[in-house]
């Protein structure tokens, strides 16, 4: 599905807003009054409308390429990162989904490697292509393997 992974951020950032919003005009109305109350909600609700833009492009900042011997993962809004995995540093590959990405057919592929600060993952893939993601980079990185 195209855009699910900025449907899976809109959808959790309402559910923060929402709780967020809820309890802090509660809050607002009972110490200071409906007006804070309100420029409480309005407020919340501006940061909504701002990560509903911000989900686009997130989900457009993230890419991944397959190379010969490595894993190429770009990603990033205001600060674009670059991170390269090689294959025989790859220890676990795995795939989760969690309720909300299950019902919009998504799934992430986690990687964690050696080193404990280059764990990664790649994420919003449909559920087949994490699938047969996953596969390859197992695959790739028992025979890449370093002998840690």
């Amino acid at each position: 599905m195209p855009g699910a992974l900025a449907w899976y951020r809109r959808v959790a950032a309402a559910g923060v807003c929402l709780l967020v919003g809820g309890l802090g005009s509660v809050m607002a109305m009972v110490w200071g009054g409906w007006m804070w109350a309100l420029a409480w909600a309005v407020a919340v609700g501006a940061a909504f409308v701002v990560s509903c833009f911000v989900a686009g492009a997130f989900q457009r900042s993230w890419g991944f390429v397959e190379a010969q011997s490595e894993l190429y993962l770009t990603y990033g809004v205001l600060l674009r990162q670059l991170v390269v995995v090689p294959y025989g540093r790859m220890q676990v590959v795995d795939m989760t989904a969690d309720l909300l990405e299950q019902a919009l057919g998504i799934a992430t592929v986690r990687i964690r490697t050696a080193a404990s600060t280059a764990d990664t993952k790649v994420l919003g893939l449909p559920l087949e292509q994490a699938v047969q993601l996953r596969g390859r980079l197992a695959a790739r990185s028992e025979s890449f393997s370093t002998g840690l």
